[in-house]
């Protein structure tokens, strides 16, 4: 069984039983104020852990697997750790990727988060950098090489963040994709020079 496999099941048991147990639901989700103010830092960990809804899980759990096995392949071919960066690459995404919106939303004890979006852009970043020209599919229709389509997803997440007028948490969406990139080159330096070889590839016609 796939590490990615048993992040999913781990996922699937934490969120469905949440599904309808709504004091669970906001006992275990991000909520900035109550981490901060009453030192609940669990919640920074088990929010990513949640999810809002059959759809949302789903999404979440299928992205991941699509990519979750390449990344830490990628990872293993590097070094005898990979499987363990793997793993901390996705659990240090969930904090990360909601610390600005901790920051932000600190004295809002109405605001709310959940969802493991943040973790799962990580990985998905991680995998363009190894694998630019590889086609990322929206929704299995819309399939743009993966370069092209992570610049869309960040100009989509930076102006959507903007507006917060969802009640989805975009923030995490660019800051967990964004550290996804950092750790990637962190791991493997030479990762930027092979990006931009892929890129040189790319053609339109």
């Amino acid at each position: 069984m796939s590490t990615t496999i048993i992040i999913i099941i781990v996922t699937c048991i934490v969120s469905i039983p949440a599904f309808n147990n709504p004091s669970r639901m906001y006992a275990w989700m991000f909520n900035p104020y109550q981490i901060l103010h009453r030192k609940q830092y669990y919640r920074m960990i088990t929010s990513g852990f949640l999810h809002a809804d059959y759809v949302h899980l789903i999404f979440n759990m299928l992205t991941l697997y699509f990519f979750g096995d390449a990344v830490e392949y990628y990872f293993n071919q590097l070094t005898n750790y990979g499987t363990f960066l793997y793993v901390g690459l996705y659990l240090s995404a969930i904090v990360v990727s909601d610390i600005p919106s901790l920051l932000k939303h600190k004295g809002n004890p109405n605001y709310n988060a959940l969802g493991a979006s943040g973790a799962v852009s990580a990985v998905v970043f991680s995998s363009i950098l190894f694998n630019p020209m590889t086609d990322l599919c929206l929704y299995g229709l819309l399939c743009l090489p993966g370069f092209i389509f992570g610049a869309i997803y960040v100009i989509y997440s930076y102006y959507k963040g903007k507006q917060q007028g969802d009640n989805v948490n975009h923030d995490a969406h660019l800051f967990g994709a964004l550290y996804g990139v950092i750790i990637t080159i962190a791991i493997w330096p030479g990762v930027i020079m092979h990006f931009i070889d892929q890129l040189s590839t790319f053609s339109l016609f």
